[in-house]
């Protein structure tokens, strides 16, 4: 199963460490990767490995919002087929 997260805020020293040691300690594997800044707003989307996680999705979710608050920047993270679904037309 994979997950897409993606990160928007004013940029800062620490934001991809800091999501990336998330993934990391919950063993989600990071796929693939997208970052950007422009006048000062980062902008980041990751396509995550969350197959051999080892809490629970909705865990990690809480996880990574509470490094988003942490960081002052919004992440959202959802199941890839929930994201497909949303975005389907």
């Amino acid at each position: 199963m994979n997950a897409i997260v993606s990160i928007v805020g004013k940029d800062r020293v620490g934001i991809i460490a800091r999501i990336s040691n998330e993934m990391a300690d919950a063993n989600a594997n990071i796929i693939d990767i997208s970052q950007t800044t422009r006048r000062g707003i980062f902008t980041m989307m990751m396509f995550v490995d969350v197959e051999n996680i080892t809490v629970a999705f909705d865990e990690l979710v809480r996880r990574t919002e509470q490094a988003g608050k942490d960081l002052g920047v919004e992440i959202k993270m959802h199941r890839e087929e929930i994201f497909d679904a949303m975005h389907r037309i």
